[in-house]
């Protein structure tokens, strides 16, 4: 699914894992929606999401997730 935002912002939803996870990522929680402020690399694949609000979140080699993922038209 994609939507065009006024802005000419291009947003889509996509299936992320601990490798394609991005900053910026828009991931919806507990029905709240948190974007990825940083990321830290753990072994094995792992990485921890720490979003904007300040909630950490650890995503495994095998976790996927849906996200939100802007991107700007050229």
């Amino acid at each position: 699914m994609s939507a065009w935002a006024p802005s000419g912002v291009l947003v889509s939803s996509i299936k992320i894992t601990a490798a394609t996870v991005r900053r910026g990522d828009v991931i919806q929680l507990g029905g709240q929606a948190c974007q990825v402020g940083d990321l830290i690399q753990l072994p094995q694949g792992a990485k921890q999401l720490l979003f904007e609000s300040g909630e950490l979140l650890t995503m495994h080699a095998r976790t996927r997730l849906v996200a939100m993922r802007m991107s700007r038209r050229r």
